[in-house]
């Protein structure tokens, strides 16, 4: 489901004194919501892939657990194959490579080839992957992933930023986290939360966007839960809220500046 078919099926709430949008903004907004779905998409397809991997278990030699790694990532997709190689005193490597005709990895086709470096080790681990070696449905995954945990602090990130694919003239920018829940990452499961700031850009300008506890099911084009405040190049304010209705029925909540939402629903 694309949001700009979404969009297409408007209808406007009721709010008591609230003047609506005209139609005018509310295609201002579709066009500027689109751009920004498909921008948290390539960040949460990145975050996707390094879910393949096991995250690493504190007080685990480093070696033994890159290893059984590679063994866990060939056992949960079958056409991938993961190979792990030493790189040296302080750190090791799992090496991704998919056939040339494509992997099918979360409803994805997934070719090419990429590093995952772990380094450090018991007390600390730092995991580090560049996925430009990656295409996924054909276009090149301008990313990078990490995580660092044990010690002091667990963070998973995502830097990705490119061309927009299938949006010709449009490029964006995303620093994600992986959101926490109960003090455990939603990671590697059926689901993934993740947020953090990021840029669009288009014909339209440069619009600064923040994702808040976006959460999507593993697969799915659009997100479950969670926000996307866009502040738009012409000074606007539009505030997206995805939220659940019922299984595989959802709906959005697009409001521009200080006027009347606009509710759309959604079928996942």
């Amino acid at each position: 489901m694309r949001i700009r078919a979404c969009l297409a099926l408007v209808i406007l709430a009721t709010a008591c004194g609230r003047e609506p949008p005209t139609q005018e903004e509310i295609e201002d907004a579709k066009s500027r919501v689109d751009l920004a779905v498909h921008a948290a998409h390539q960040a949460r397809i990145a975050l996707e892939l390094l879910g393949i991997l096991p995250v690493y278990t504190c007080g685990e030699e480093r070696r033994t657990f890159v290893g059984r790694a590679a063994e866990g990532a060939h056992a949960k997709v079958a056409c991938l194959t993961a190979t792990a190689e030493a790189q040296g005193e302080s750190s090791d490597a799992v090496v991704f490579s998919f056939p040339e005709g494509g992997c099918s990895v979360n409803g994805h086709t997934v070719s090419g080839q990429s590093a995952f470096i772990y380094q450090g080790g018991e007390e600390r681990m730092d995991l580090f992957a560049d996925l430009h070696g990656l295409k996924v449905d054909g276009h090149e995954l301008q990313a990078k992933v990490g995580y660092g945990t044990c010690g002091d602090e667990e963070r998973f990130w995502t830097e990705a930023a490119g061309n927009l694919p299938d949006r010709a003239g449009s490029s964006y920018r995303v620093d994600g986290r992986v959101g926490l829940r109960n003090g455990m990452p939603v990671f590697g499961s059926t689901s993934l939360v993740f947020d953090g700031p990021g840029e669009v850009s288009g014909p339209m300008g440069t619009d600064r966007v923040t994702f808040t506890a976006l959460e999507y099911e593993v697969g799915e084009f659009l997100p479950k839960k969670g926000q996307a405040l866009i502040e738009t190049a012409r000074g606007h304010r539009v505030k997206v809220d995805f939220s659940e209705v019922l299984w595989r029925l959802g709906k959005v909540e697009v409001e521009i500046d200080d006027k009347a939402p606009v509710t759309v629903p959604i079928v996942r």
